[in-house]
């Protein structure tokens, strides 16, 4: 699957995926309105897929942008690559379907491209986002995730969506899905959190083994809140090593992170709702690293992770265990 001569990979189930993507999530401090204003400048800059998330609540704002610029004839919708996923409080089968509704409800749109199953651990179902008891535990609940996919397989069946995939998701949760009997649709893609400093070898080399795309998100490293990430995690763009290779290729440390994902094979998500760096994140198509420049940002993986998805430590299906 190289990716180096094409902005677009072909999914297991024949559909198109660009390499690039914009995503969306951000801080719930952040204006809903900055998604809007991103994603426009994104499909004017030359984006064709946007990656958003009924858990991040943008996305009225970024189906706005999506039919304004279908509107002016910028874009047509089958242009577009639209992702969305599944909150973990609708995966009891029976709620499936309604997760996916209330999506293209608030996008407005007939369809989303792809729907991603957006972690491995269930929540109990309800209004909330992140349902808590009156301790302020989290209510997770132990649901068989073969019987999500197999709801899911029926929206695809349904037209609602055009591809199906999983997100978060570790090598043994990925072979739980492609063993189960009666398996109608592989997933298309497994999106993870994945950067020179977490370059997920062993699960990108099989997922390639098995026709299934691996989709980078924190592609960049992580932003520095304090809700997120300990303050005294690494600085990926600083890295000495990206840095010397931006250099060499007059080019920016983003620039560089981006491209090393393309060409090792996976689709890349730049998240930026700035629109200097949504234009320079696109450049990446600009240039090529070498060989060498590969092998070398290879080396400087140490396997860290900005999420942990602490909230969900302990129940079994917590997905970041046993990964070396």
């Amino acid at each position: 699957m190289d990716l180096k001569g094409s902005r677009c990979v072909r999914l297991n189930d024949g559909h198109l995926m660009p390499v690039l993507g914009l995503g969306t999530y951000a801080h719930e401090d952040v204006p809903k309105s900055k998604a809007y204003e991103a994603t426009k400048v994104a499909i004017d800059v030359g984006y064709r897929h946007i990656d958003a998330a009924y858990f991040y609540q943008n996305e009225e704002e970024v189906g706005a942008a999506i039919r304004e610029k279908i509107a002016d004839g910028t874009v047509r919708r089958e242009d577009l690559f639209y992702t969305t996923k599944l909150w973990a409080t609708f995966f009891r089968p029976a709620l499936v379907r309604q997760g996916l509704e209330r999506s293209l409800k608030k996008l407005q749109l007939d369809y989303v491209d792809l729907i991603i199953i957006h972690i491995p651990v269930a929540m109990k179902p309800g209004e909330e986002i992140m349902p808590m008891d009156a301790s302020g535990k989290m209510m997770l609940e132990d649901v068989d995730l073969r019987e999500t996919w197999e709801a899911l397989e029926k929206c695809k069946d349904a037209g609602l969506t055009r591809s199906i995939g999983v997100s978060n998701f570790n090598l043994k949760q990925l072979e739980m899905i492609l063993s189960k009997p009666g398996l109608k649709y592989k997933p298309v893609c497994n999106q993870v959190e994945c950067h020179p400093f977490l370059n997920q070898r062993k699960l990108l080399d099989y997922c390639k083994s098995k026709d299934i795309v691996l989709v980078a998100y924190s592609a960049l490293g992580s932003h520095r809140h304090p809700d997120w990430v300990p303050k005294d995690s690494p600085y990926l763009l600083e890295d000495p090593v990206l840095k010397a290779i931006a250099k060499k290729h007059n080019r920016s440390p983003g620039q560089v992170a981006l491209r090393y994902q393309v060409q090792r094979g996976v689709v890349v998500l730049a998240k930026s709702f700035t629109e200097k760096r949504i234009k320079e994140n696109f450049q990446m198509f600009e240039f090529e690293l070498t060989p060498e420049d590969m092998k070398v940002i290879d080396g400087i993986n140490r396997d860290f992770r900005y999420f942990y998805l602490d909230f969900a430590i302990g129940h079994p299906n917590y997905p970041f265990v046993d990964e070396k």
